[in-house]
C-alpha cells in the first residue's frame, strides 16, 4: 500500500493579517478618543461623530475580511479605501480650521490600515496605488499643504510600499519552499520504490543470471536475457522512472506485540509495536549466527520492517560478494534510546572505491536498500570494511521517530 504524506504549513503572511486586524481595532479606538478630546473644537461635531459611528460599525463588521488574503476581496478593499478617503475629505466640514492648522483628520491613523490591507493583498504595486490616493486626499483636504503634510504622506507611501514588497518576497519564498518539499517527498518515494525493486525483482534476475550461466546450454541463454533485463531495470531505477507499488507489508504480522506506555498521570496508552527479533530470527542458519537480547526489541512496525529489510540487504551482499563459504553474524543491541543491529562477515572485504563504482553502475544495494532506509528512519548506517578481513555494517535506529532524516555515513 502506497504511503501518503501530508505536510501542514501556515502561510508566512498570516501573522501580518492578524496584526492588521489588531491595528484596525486599536486605531479605531484612538480615532474615537481623539475626537472626544477635541469635540469642543469642531464647528460641526455631528459630522465628526456621525462619520466615526459609521467607521466603528464598518471596522467591527469587517474584521473577518482582514483575517486572510482569501477573504480580503477587491470589492472590500475598494469600499474600505473609500471610507478612509471620505473621512479625510469630511474633516474640513467638521472643523473649519483644519486647512489652516496641521491637525489629525477624522479617521486619523486608521487610514494607514486601509493602505496596509492593499499591501498585504496585492504587494507593493497595490500599496503604491492606495497610498497615492490617500496622499491626494490629504493634499486636497489641507488646501495649502505644509511640510508636515508632505512628510506624513511620504511616510505612509514608503512604509506601505516596503511592506508590500516584503509580502511579495515572503510569498515567493513560500512557493520555493513548497516546491522544495514536493521535490524532497518525490525523491524519497522514488528511493523507496527503488529499494522495493532491488529487494525483489533485481535480486531474482541476478540469481537467474548466475544460475543460468553456471548450468550452460539453453539455461545460459536464459541467464543472459535475465542479465540484460537486470541492467535495463537498474537503469530505470537509477533514473527514478519506475512506476510500481509497495511490496506487501504483511510479513511482520506475526511479530506485532502489544506495549503499554504509562503517561505522567498513571494512565496507560496502548501502542502496537513490533518485536525486531521475530523479523531477524529467520535469517539464522548454518552460515548466519544470530545473537539477540532476552527481552523483546520493540520498534514501530514500519521502522522494524525497514530495519529488517536493511539487514536482509546486507546479508544478500554477503551471499553475493563474500563467497559461498562466508560466515555472517547478526548482533542486536537494545539501547535505551536506539536499536543497533550489526551485520558482520568474514569475507574478503570491499576494495577501496568499490561502493562508489557500484553506485555509478546503478547497483544501489548499499546506497538505497541500506543507507536510504536508515536515513528515512532518522538513523545511521556505517560500513567498515578492510580488504581481507571482512565487512561490518552497523545500523542504528532511534526508538522515537524524529520526523526528519538522520545522518548517513
Amino acid at each position: 500500500m502506497a504511503r501518503r504524506e501530508r505536510v501542514v504549513r501556515m502561510s508566512v503572511e498570516q501573522p501580518l493579517w492578524r496584526a492588521l486586524t489588531a491595528y484596525r481595532v486599536l486605531t479605531l479606538i484612538y480615532a474615537v478618543l481623539l475626537a472626544g478630546f477635541r469635540d469642543k473644537t469642531y464647528d460641526r461635531p455631528w459630522v465628526a461623530f456621525a462619520f466615526l459611528a459609521v467607521l466603528a460599525v464598518w471596522t467591527l463588521i469587517t474584521l473577518p475580511r482582514v483575517a486572510n488574503a482569501a477573504s480580503c476581496t477587491k470589492r472590500f478593499l475598494g469600499i474600505d479605501l473609500t471610507v478612509a478617503l471620505t473621512g479625510i475629505l469630511l474633516t474640513p466640514l467638521a472643523d473649519f480650521s483644519a486647512q489652516r492648522v496641521d491637525g489629525p483628520t477624522l479617521p486619523s491613523i486608521w487610514t494607514a490600515g486601509s493602505v496596509l490591507a492593499f499591501a498585504l493583498k496585492g504587494g507593493w504595486r497595490w500599496a503604491a496605488f492606495a497610498s497615492t490616493l490617500v496622499a491626494a486626499a490629504n493634499i486636497v483636504e489641507r488646501g495649502e499643504p505644509s511640510w508636515d503634510t508632505f512628510h506624513n504622506v511620504l511616510l505612509v507611501w514608503v512604509a506601505s510600499i516596503a511592506i508590500g514588497y516584503v509580502v511579495e518576497v515572503a510569498r515567493a519564498s513560500e512557493r520555493t519552499l513548497a516546491r522544495a518539499l514536493e521535490i524532497e517527498a518525490a525523491t524519497r518515494e522514488r528511493e523507496r520504490l527503488a529499494r522495493d525493486i532491488h529487494d525483489s525483482v533485481l535480486q531474482v534476475l541476478a540469481m537467474v543470471q548466475r544460475r543460468g550461466t553456471a548450468m550452460g546450454g539453453e539455461a545460459a541463454e536464459l541467464g543472459r536475457m535475465a542479465g540484460e533485463q537486470e541492467v535495463a531495470l537498474r537503469t530505470l531505477v537509477s533514473s527514478g522512472l519506475v512506476p510500481t507499488t509497495r511490496v506487501s507489508e504483511d510479513s511482520a504480522e506475526g511479530a506485532v506485540v502489544r506495549a503499554v506506555e504509562v503517561d505522567p498521570d498513571g494512565e496507560g496508552t496502548g501502542t502496537s509495536d513490533c518485536d525486531l527479533r521475530a523479523l531477524l530470527a529467520p535469517h539464522a542458519g548454518a552460515r548466519v549466527s544470530f545473537a539477540e537480547p532476552g527481552a523483546p526489541v520493540l520498534l514501530a512496525p514500519a521502522a522494524a520492517r525497514e530495519l529488517a529489510a536493511a539487514v536482509s540487504a546486507a546479508l544478500d551482499n554477503v551471499r553475493v560478494h563474500a563467497g559461498p563459504d562466508a560466515q555472517a553474524w547478526i548482533l542486536v543491541e537494545d539501547e535505551p534510546d536506539e536499536v543497533i543491529v550489526t551485520v558482520r562477515d568474514d569475507g574478503p572485504g570491499i576494495p577501496e572505491g568499490r561502493l562508489d563504482q557500484a553506485e555509478g553502475e546503478g547497483r544501489l544495494g548499499v546506497a538505497l536498500s541500506i543507507r536510504g532506509r536508515l536515513r528515512d528512519l532518522g538513523g545511521t548506517a556505517e560500513l567498515i570494511s578492510v580488504p581481507g578481513q571482512g565487512t561490518e555494517v552497523e545500523l542504528k535506529v532511534p526508538k522515537v521517530s524524529r520526523g526528519k532524516a538522520g545522518s548517513v555515513r
